[in-house]
């Protein structure tokens, strides 16, 4: 079971990962996740830092979109959950996504999101 917090409660290394993935700041960005971290979005798995260098290149190139967090979880721990409301030009236009953070120390060891 999870408990709501306040956006600013959530651990360093996240809010550290949310600001420079959405100024798509691509090596800050991997330097939060541990070196056999593993990435799941759009049902697809990346492995390894090379696959989530991947991943993130794609993904802030193939669309223009602003991101606003308005929500976050702290589960345990290791386990958070921070909840972005995203607008842009991707299909739909509009989406909310959850981002379920598992750390290992601090940083990220996995990251699953979905609507």
């Amino acid at each position: 079971m999870s408990e709501t917090i306040d956006t600013r409660a959530l651990p360093a290394v996240i809010t550290t990962y949310l600001t420079v993935d959405q100024a798509r700041d691509l090596d800050p960005a991997l330097a939060c996740y541990t070196d056999d971290a593993v990435v799941t979005d759009e049902g697809r798995t990346h492995r390894g830092k090379h696959e989530i260098r991947n991943w993130l290149n794609r993904a802030a190139s193939r669309y223009t979109y602003t991101t606003t967090l308005v929500a976050a979880h702290h589960v345990d721990n290791e386990h958070y959950v921070a909840v972005h409301h995203l607008q842009g030009d991707f299909p739909g236009g509009v989406v909310d996504l959850r981002l379920q953070f598992t750390l290992d120390g601090d940083r990220i060891a996995e990251l699953v999101i979905e609507p």
